[in-house]
């Protein structure tokens, strides 16, 4: 039985990001950030990444979600600030969050000693955490596994309240990631200057800001054109912050 109680809540703590943004989502921040980067970092990045491409690197840490090995990695995908708390407040678990295994990389790519594998794959770690943190319900309440388990039908197709925010509203659009990037790309320079000058908890604010209108759903759970209508702005807004503040950080790393 305990056995049994131990496995149930492995597979519990394990599905609370079952879904980080899409494919489609984590490409576009990628993009983004790739438009935005310097010359020189450009040329360092991709002396490292080879024959691959930064708008293509994002995925990487779902797709070795796959090997169970690599489940020590679950909680670098989201944080946990329940109702009317801070960051501070909520306090950082001991396995750590988002935010910590961010900070922790920048500071073990700028010095290249790795605590895990290789500068490669810090890398890639970088580019989809960053984008993760930027989608509101990887900033969860600590009551519903980040939106997955709430129930609804988007679209005429049954899902949950997260995966709606990580794909729902993005493949909506129809849109490929360049052409999403395109689309959403602009911006004024004194406007990314603040942006990439955000302290990393303006990103949190910034997410808790959306809860109240994110969780503003019917009884129902029913999800059709008006709740993309209200809320696609804010999912753009994400995936532009999010590639732009990540070509903020790569610039200072290898630009």
């Amino acid at each position: 039985m305990k056995k049994l109680l131990i496995l149930v809540a492995m597979v519990v703590f394990s599905n609370h990001t079952a879904f980080c943004w899409g494919k489609t989502g984590h490409r576009v921040v990628g993009q983004i950030a790739y438009n935005h980067l310097t010359a020189k970092a450009k040329k360092n990045i991709q002396s490292i990444l080879g024959s691959e491409h930064l708008n293509m690197v994002g995925n990487y840490m779902d797709f070795i979600r796959a090997d169970s090995s690599n489940n020590y990695m679950t909680p670098w995908h989201y944080c946990t600030i329940p109702d009317g708390m801070t960051y501070d407040q909520a306090g950082v678990p001991e396995e750590g969050d988002a935010i910590q295994s961010i900070k922790r990389i920048i500071q073990e790519l700028k010095s290249k000693k790795f605590t895990y594998q290789s500068e490669i794959e810090n890398l890639k770690y970088l580019v989809h955490l960053v984008a993760d943190i930027h989608q509101p319900l990887h900033v969860g309440n600590g009551e519903d596994m980040g939106g997955n388990e709430v129930r609804v039908n988007f679209m005429w197709e049954n899902s949950n309240l997260h995966r709606v925010w990580d794909s729902g509203l993005i493949d909506h659009q129809q849109l490929s990631f360049t052409e999403y990037s395109n689309w959403i790309d602009h911006a004024e320079d004194d406007v990314i200057t603040n942006w990439q000058c955000d302290d990393m908890m303006v990103w949190i604010e910034e997410a808790l800001s959306y809860r109240k209108r994110i969780y503003d759903i019917p009884e129902s759970g029913i999800l059709r054109y008006d709740y993309n209508y209200a809320n696609i702005s804010i999912v753009n807004e994400r995936l532009h912050k999010a590639g732009i503040r990540l070509a903020g950080i790569l610039n200072e790393i290898y630009g």
